[in-house]
């Protein structure tokens, strides 16, 4: 079979023929129709992440789309750079047959894959971990990304009264606007905290219930301002920066909750749950995001350009 293949840790993906990958006892293999590249998938290639260097050659794809040996459309997950073994972005890769994910009767493949796991985080961290309620006022940073872009969706779908986004290009702000957003602000590199915060502040219709943070740096800690008294803001990345310059009076006069998400603290079986849950809304035209398919050939130019951020949107390798 054709598959991308990590070769050297840190470089970009080349395809080559390799061996179909062998059934096993509680397998199943998946004839992969849409595979993302996601930031998970460029850390882990890097060798440089927390799971440490992976075992090259490997199939990278940490999920993807694809069908059974009888024509069921599934989700499934993969361990690829996390672990030893091969993800998904090769024409089949076999998994667990507990973890894969039936879809809808005609789901978007690509669609779906797109959105992923990056859609289950910002369901989750809205609704389990933000607590979010019918009737709130939400703060999404980062809105013009994947995780943003469902986030601005979901919180409707959850009952928010209105939903603000922060973006940093005038494309993630469009973007944002189009998904639905209330309101929308733009992102500097030159912001600081009290700046920012006045914008928020502006764009708001009164203090904010909850923040869903995949940015953290300054963005955070500007959004910390917008909050009520006893407002929750959820972390999910750092894109932004590592650290945030978070002060301890805002903190503290307002009782503010500072949370931390990572799909990780899923069960197998609450991810299948929230992924049948969301292929359901995308299948009916609720939840969509910007995607753009790569054909397998083209992993390598697609690849670099995330690790660069330079890719538009969300990049899918069609095999």
């Amino acid at each position: 079979m054709r598959a991308a293949t990590i070769i050297t840790c840190g470089q970009p993906p080349v395809v080559v023929q390799r061996p179909a990958p062998p059934p096993g006892d509680g397998t199943v293999t998946v004839t992969v129709t849409a595979a993302p590249i996601t930031p998970l998938d460029v850390l882990c290639a890097s060798g440089t992440s927390y799971f440490g260097a992976p075992a090259v050659p490997y199939v990278p794809g940490v999920q993807g789309v694809g069908t059974l040996p009888d024509g069921t459309a599934v989700w499934f997950p993969t361990d690829a750079g996390m672990r030893a073994g091969d993800g998904s972005m090769a024409e089949l890769a076999t998994v667990p047959a507990d973890t894969v994910v039936r879809l809808p009767a005609g789901a978007d493949h690509r669609l779906v894959a797109a959105l992923g796991l990056s859609a289950v985080a910002a369901w989750q961290a809205l609704t389990w971990r933000g607590e979010l309620l019918p009737g709130e006022q939400v703060l999404i940073l980062g809105g013009g990304g994947v995780v943003g872009q469902a986030a601005i969706q979901l919180a409707r779908i959850a009952g928010a009264r209105r939903v603000v986004a922060a973006c940093r290009s005038a494309a993630a702000r469009e973007r944002a606007t189009r998904l639905g957003a209330d309101a929308v602000v733009a992102l500097h590199d030159t912001d600081d905290v009290p700046a920012l915060a006045r914008r928020l502040q502006e764009a708001t219709d009164g203090p904010v219930d909850l923040v869903l943070d995949p940015l953290f740096g300054i963005p955070a800690a500007a959004a910390l301002r917008t909050l009520r008294g006893g407002g929750r803001l959820v972390n999910l990345g750092s894109a932004a920066g590592e650290v945030a310059p978070l002060d301890s009076a805002t903190l503290r006069s307002g009782s503010l909750r500072v949370l931390g998400y990572t799909n990780v603290e899923l069960s197998t079986e609450e991810r299948a749950a929230t992924m049948q849950y969301l292929a359901g809304h995308a299948s009916a035209g609720r939840l969509v995001v910007d995607h753009e398919p790569v054909p397998l050939d083209d992993v390598g130019a697609a690849w670099a350009a995330q690790a660069a951020g330079r890719a538009p949107t969300r990049m899918v390798v069609v095999p």
